[in-house]
């Protein structure tokens, strides 16, 4: 049994390790799809998210998000009390079915909280100021995320109403994805992106750096999902990561040629976004899916990806780097996904459209808030000046790249 305790504990630290290196993947992805005069910027605000994050989940996102509600409780919003200190069986076989510790269970758990900021980081990237992002940023995943995954992962009343989210399609990716989508509908377009009624392609300056971000985005999903798991068994880790390798790779090849069909163009970025959809799609349920559901699962967020960025222009949303497109609509179709193609017959589709309804009305609710009130106090738009010529050099006072300064306008 002691044997056990240790591989799984060891097996859910390389997890952790895995989804903490995710956020070299959306640094890389980030930076790749905008231009280089927003390097650094984009850079600080991820370097930003994890670290502060993870504070921030110490000092109370943790007892927030797993509050430990009373019985007889309504299951929406409790807390355990500031900072973290182990229980008496929190080291041992006792604690989560001998799964791993409990400072193990903390790190794990954290990182998840940081991605759903990560993901807002991107949407808003080359216009948005620093600051409102960072006071942002410290409620968001201080509060709003925690709450919102205690409804679920805590114990909350979707848990209780038979609610499923195996690794957080809706719980990480749609909680941010809304976010996302407030956020870049209060700063507005990008300088140039929307002319005369039509949308003007802004190319990002380092595409080879956003292929090599999603693939350690993939790799590091192996961790995002097999870690979910929560023990190192074998037959539920190995079905877990088919699983979702398999919906990558179908999100991906539907994505490319929907793309092509559509547009007539091999488009590189479409087929990354596709892979990516179909990791975010897969991330409900790939538990509880055969790998035939998961190919299917993936090909549908692959195709979706495509539409949905489409969309998004079309009602003038600028997302530079289709964070909406992946996070937000491939995470709602994921978790929808549970209610069609679980093998739990206990997963129903009309319980999963609940749980996706509760937490847009409350991540719509709060982040809207959040960032209607700083627009109006302190401003969330950089001026025109600053945007036209980057916001490395006015928000930090350096460049990325010294010895290959452009003048980008």
């Amino acid at each position: 049994m002691e044997g056990l305790f240790t591989a799984n504990n060891v097996w859910m630290m390389i997890c952790t390790a895995l989804v903490f290196f995710m956020h070299t993947g959306f640094a890389f992805l980030e930076i790749g799809l905008t231009r280089q005069k927003n390097t650094i910027n984009i850079l600080f605000k991820n370097i930003f998210i994890i670290t502060v994050g993870l504070l921030l989940y110490y000092i109370g996102g943790f007892n927030l998000m797993y509050p430990g509600f009373a019985e007889g409780s309504a299951g929406f919003l409790d807390f355990a009390g500031f900072g973290i200190s182990a229980p008496e069986n929190g080291m041992t076989t006792e604690y989560a079915d001998g799964g791993y510790t409990w400072w193990t269970d903390f790190l794990f758990q954290g990182m998840f909280a940081a991605t759903a900021a990560t993901i807002v980081s991107g949407a808003v990237a080359e216009r948005m100021k620093i600051g409102p992002f960072m006071i942002f940023t410290v409620i968001y995943v201080g509060l709003v995320y925690p709450i919102a995954g205690s409804w679920k992962w805590g114990g909350g009343f979707l848990d209780q109403l038979g609610f499923y989210d195996f690794a957080g399609s809706t719980l990480v990716h749609s909680v941010g994805g809304w976010a996302a989508l407030v956020a870049v509908w209060l700063l507005d377009a990008r300088i140039g992106k929307f002319k005369n009624g039509k949308t003007q392609a802004i190319p990002g300056h380092n595409i080879p750096l956003a292929t090599a971000g999603v693939l350690i985005l993939w790799l590091g999903w192996f961790g995002f999902n097999g870690g979910s798991v929560l023990s190192a068994d074998p037959e539920l880790t190995s079905l877990t990561l088919v699983t979702t390798c398999l919906a990558a790779a179908a999100g991906g090849v539907i994505a490319a040629l929907v793309s092509f069909l559509k547009y007539k163009n091999l488009d590189l970025t479409m087929f990354l976004n596709g892979i990516l959809g179909g990791l975010v799609g897969i991330t409900a349920g790939a538990d509880v899916m055969t790998p035939e559901s998961a190919i299917i699962i993936g090909g549908i967020a692959g195709a979706l990806i495509v539409f949905a960025v489409a969309f998004v222009d079309v009602i003038r949303l600028d997302d530079p780097v289709g964070a909406i497109a992946v996070h937000l609509i491939c995470g709602i179709w994921g978790t929808l996904a549970v209610g069609i193609f679980s093998t739990n017959p206990e997963h129903t589709f009309l319980i999963q459209l609940t749980g996706v309804a509760c937490y847009a009305a409350f991540c719509l609710a709060t982040s809207f808030l959040i960032i209607f009130t700083l627009k109006k106090t302190v401003g969330i738009r950089v001026s025109e000046k600053e945007e036209l010529e980057g916001l490395d050099a006015h928000e930090h006072g350096m460049d990325a790249y010294s010895d290959f300064r452009l003048n980008e306008h």
